[in-house]
């Protein structure tokens, strides 16, 4: 197995391409705040902020990550709930305002979705935006997530690599039929939770309830009680006795695939539930009955909806094979260093490590005009100093990161110098960009 090389493959080249800097962070926001000067120009909108969630709140995205945003309409002190209906009629006021703007390319709305979306092509290096309305759950869990992230460095970096690796093999696609970008999160999960030893406990353990069903009432409130459950949960778990995980992530990527290589199989008769942290008869389950899904992977925090409910069948098969296939790649005894990077990072990213050796190089990154379609310039260290740019948003996340500690001090210790910015680091700046 050509763990060593992997190893070198993961630290040195992808993880370093993959993880934003500081100039993706303030591109972002500066999106947020594009779009909430088009929200205050509409009268339907009035009192309305403008928040982010998803894999940039979760701090789970990649320099091409889509960016997700939710409007949060005025309602008081109370959590707003509008009925769908009021949705698609706000995003198409939304849509109408955005063309007169400018700005943006590539509208789109998806009004009959389960949630109704408005898609849109930023002008600022072409970042793909999704825009709902009162999401309130999806900005909980991407803060779950995030706080997650923070137990243990591996998760992050496992979670984007996965994610890279499932755009090579076009699995990473609802739309087609194969995984979302939760659902490829929530693998994870389950295998930092069944690997031995493990590394997550069962999301119960963190948050013992349902959070769409916690999210009432007060705000304020609601968030308050669910991020000190969080927290607290975590702070106890960090300090509990229990044997140490120490895999690099090259081996726990290779035991990733191996777990899953019968997915297809395996799905037809157990579901894999991230709460209890196991796979799960989905016959003894009457949360999950009737069976309709290729595959279930439940949503810890909205129990009981099937987050990979867009899985077909036919498209299962090919998942299992994507990984049976990677997994025979990256154990083969001639494997190399290009056919590693190749099976694991779309043409875009594997472009920035073939041009290691040349001058210019720094960090992973290849300093080279900006397109649309291209990463941005990027001049100087990773963490620039100077002023932070201008606020973005009206609500203000208030995390409070000095109450988590890891729980695998000594495997996270050793992610710490690989050149891109850590957690606590990260969300530095969402404070100073939120004040």
């Amino acid at each position: 197995m050509p763990v060593k090389l992997l190893d070198c493959a993961f630290s040195s080249d992808i993880i370093k391409v993959i993880t934003p800097l500081h100039e993706d962070w303030v591109v972002r926001l500066e999106i947020v705040e594009d779009l909430r000067r088009v929200v205050e120009s509409v009268e339907n909108f009035r009192g309305a902020t403008v928040e982010p969630f998803g894999s940039f709140v979760s701090n789970l995205f990649t320099r091409w990550s889509d960016l997700d945003i939710s409007i949060e309409l005025p309602n008081g002190s109370h959590i707003s709930s509008a009925g769908k209906k009021r949705k698609q009629m706000l995003l198409g006021d939304l849509l109408r305002a955005l063309r007169i703007k400018g700005g943006c390319s590539s509208l789109q709305f998806i009004s009959h979705a389960r949630v109704p979306i408005l898609k849109f092509r930023s002008n600022r290096q072409g970042i793909s935006c999704d825009i709902s309305i009162d999401n309130l759950l999806g900005q909980m869990k991407s803060k779950v997530l995030l706080w997650i992230s923070m137990m243990d460095s591996r998760f992050h970096d496992m979670v984007l690599l996965v994610k890279e690796w499932a755009k090579v093999h076009k699995i990473n696609n609802s739309k087609t039929g194969t995984f979302n970008s939760y659902s490829l999160s929530l693998l994870v999960i389950f295998h930092f939770q069944t690997c031995i030893p493990a590394i997550l406990p069962p999301l119960k353990d963190i948050y013992p309830g349902n959070i769409a069903d916690d999210l009432r009432g007060v705000r304020a409130d609601a968030e308050k009680l669910i991020e000190e459950t969080c927290q607290n949960n975590i702070k106890f778990l960090s300090n509990r006795p229990r044997p140490i995980n120490r895999k690099p992530l090259s081996e726990l990527f290779i035991e990733f695939l191996e777990k899953f290589s019968d997915i297809n199989s395996k799905a037809e008769l157990e579901g894999i539930c991230t709460y209890n942290g196991q796979w799960e008869l989905i016959n003894n389950n009457t949360r999950w009955q009737p069976k309709t899904f290729a595959i279930f992977i439940e949503d810890p925090l909205e129990q009981p909806v099937n987050s990979a409910r867009s899985v077909s069948k036919g498209q299962l098969t090919k998942i299992a094979e994507a990984f049976k296939s990677t997994h025979r790649s990256l154990t083969s005894v001639n494997a190399s260093r290009g056919s590693l990077i190749r099976e694991l990072v779309p043409p875009h990213v594997a472009q920035f490590m073939r041009v290691s050796n040349n001058q210019g190089y720094s960090g992973g990154y290849y300093h080279q005009a900006i397109s649309p379609q291209t990463p941005p310039r990027h001049h100087g260290t990773i963490w620039p100093q100077g002023p932070m740019p201008s606020r973005a948003m009206v609500h203000r996340p208030q995390h409070s990161n000095r109450h988590f500690v890891h729980v695998n001090q000594e495997a996270s210790s050793n992610n710490t110098s690989r050149g891109h910015v850590q957690a606590p680091q990260r969300q530095q700046i969402w404070r100073q960009k939120t004040r």
